[in-house]
């Protein structure tokens, strides 16, 4: 079987707890997508000839962990994109950050301009051509010596939205160097993970919270042991 975390799986949809180093979308290293894994794993578990539907509902980017959703039919796939774009769903996020955050808690507003060659979002005036508004709220919920995890509520799904609001705040994510970060983790990934995810399900209609497990990795360990 193909390397992949499976959190939920029926015949509509695939929840997968993406670990740092996969990507959802093919880029300019040709690695493998998590579709392409998630569609071998599905011909191989159900014997399947053919082709086999992976539909991509949403996106995280490549070092960041925890929950994606993928739809296995079309159907599937158009009423939870649509759930995504009206923001129906709620997500929760883990962050450890480098530098404590200004309140324990708090809303953040910004407007954000995403920069195409860089592959950068920053924190730009509201009137700026192109700006998008970014919302999301942070709660501080445990300190180590050194690190301090934030739970965040994503309220808009901008790009790099959480990665660069928190450094807008002086709260560089750990390991995530393009914001700022002292230095970088060794696997390449960054300490952000998709933590929960509630959605309404495509065909029950039911409401369903989803939880991804942290990375095998000593800082989330003792995050999540606290």
């Amino acid at each position: 079987m193909k390397d992949i975390s499976v959190i939920y799986e029926d015949n509509h949809l695939i929840v997968i707890n993406k670990k740092p180093s996969q990507i959802v979308q093919g880029d300019k290293t040709g690695d493998e997508t998590l579709p392409d894994m998630i569609k071998s794993y599905l011909k191989e578990k159900y014997n399947k000839p053919g082709n086999v539907f992976c539909g991509v509902v949403h996106r995280l980017d490549r070092p960041t962990s925890g929950i994606v959703v993928f739809a296995k039919t079309s159907k599937a796939l158009s009423r939870l994109s649509e759930q995504f774009k009206s923001r129906e769903t709620e997500k929760t996020y883990w962050a450890v950050v480098e530098d404590a955050p200004p309140k324990d808690e708090e809303k953040l507003e910004h407007y954000l301009l995403k920069n195409e060659k860089q592959n950068k979002s920053y924190i730009v005036a509201v009137d700026k051509p192109g700006a998008k508004k970014a919302s999301l709220h942070y709660k501080m919920i445990k300190s180590s010596t050194r690190y301090h995890l934030l739970e965040v509520q994503l309220f808009t799904g901008r790009h790099h939205q959480i990665r660069c609001q928190l450094a807008g705040i002086g709260c560089a994510v750990k390991g995530d160097l393009k914001y700022g970060a002292k230095r970088s983790n060794k696997d390449g990934s960054i300490h952000l993970h998709a933590r929960k995810l509630v959605l309404t399900h495509p065909t029950t209609k039911e409401r369903l919270l989803f939880v991804a497990p942290v990375p095998d990795d000593n800082l989330w360990k003792f995050f999540e042991d606290l």
